[in-house]
């Protein structure tokens, strides 16, 4: 579909694009394959547009008469979509790749009409079109550093579970993916910023700084929650090590008491005939009385030494 933006929002076909008008359109790449061609986009753009790439960081192609480049688009379901775009003077078209629950589509028609009529500019769509990729971004940071801000409490308190080192893995790929994602994003801005090749009005360029504004602030918070997640897993790792080293103190207590009990055991196991105690008929009872005072005399001295 094709949109023609006058003095009014009408569809239009293809034949009926004209240069002169600002001109938007959402197609397949099937659709690409037919049109590529008659816009003059290089067949590598129109063949990089059959499959999707699972890369975030693919390349902004500068081109003497468009600007090309793929987005990976990470969605709040959790299934990445992926779309290209062709920016060319006065012409945004938006090439669905895989677009699984049309949400992407929803979002350029979102775009389209956010504007009044009389305020809209070709900057300001191409912007704002972008811009709805990354809507939500703030709350997700939000919520993602309450879940460390709850992390963290079950550390302080020692009930963190068994599988704490995999929560956090699993939010470190999160983050990292959303790192990359608005890398990606930021990338794309930049270019844009930089005009080469003249698609945008240098007096309208703002809105595209300030698009790459809001993005690098969203990876600036993205990357102070990934430092999050380091440090508290230098925590975890710090309480692990420290109830590990609670449990063999308390090993070794028990072997500082009970170890002379050994040595009373290894003394009389020697059966020399010579041994007084064998027939002494209190023998037993005075060696079961040995090894208790001497495991109570060691108890009281380990307690004044505060070793437990």
């Amino acid at each position: 579909m094709f949109y023609r933006v006058d003095k009014t929002i009408s569809e239009i076909n293809i034949n009926e694009i004209d240069p002169e008008y600002m001109t938007v359109g959402y197609i397949t790449g099937a659709e690409l394959s037919q049109y590529g061609e008659r816009f003059g986009f290089a067949p590598s753009t129109v063949e990089a547009c059959r499959t999707a790439n699972p890369l975030f960081r693919t390349d902004v192609e500068v081109h003497e008469e468009y600007t090309f480049t793929e987005l990976r688009i990470v969605t709040e379901g959790g299934e990445d979509d992926w779309i290209a775009i062709y920016l060319m003077k006065n012409f945004l078209l938006v090439v669905d790749i895989l677009d699984r629950d049309q949400s992407t589509k929803n979002e350029f028609v979102h775009a389209l009409r956010r504007f009044p009529i009389s305020k809209i500019k070709f900057e300001k769509i191409v912007c704002a079109f972008i811009e709805s990729l990354i809507v939500g971004g703030n709350k997700t940071t939000e919520l993602a550093g309450n879940e460390i801000t709850s992390l963290e409490e079950q550390v302080a308190k020692g009930t963190a579970s068994q599988d704490f080192n995999m929560l956090l893995l699993e939010m470190k790929k999160r983050m990292q993916k959303l790192h990359n994602y608005y890398e990606q994003i930021l990338d794309v801005a930049e270019t844009l910023e930089e005009n080469d090749n003249d698609i945008f009005d240098d007096n309208n360029l703002i809105y595209v700084s300030n698009l790459a504004n809001k993005v690098t602030r969203l990876r600036n918070d993205v990357d102070s929650l990934s430092n999050s997640i380091d440090h508290l897993q230098d925590a975890y790792s710090s309480f692990l090590d420290l109830k590990l080293n609670h449990t063999m103190k308390i090993f070794t207590v028990l072997t500082s008491i009970f170890f002379p009990l050994t040595i009373i055991v290894g003394w009389y196991g020697m059966n020399f005939e010579s041994m007084p105690e064998f027939k002494w008929r209190y023998g037993y009872i005075y060696v079961i009385l040995l090894s208790l005072v001497t495991v109570l005399a060691l108890t009281v001295f380990g307690h004044r030494k505060k070793w437990f």
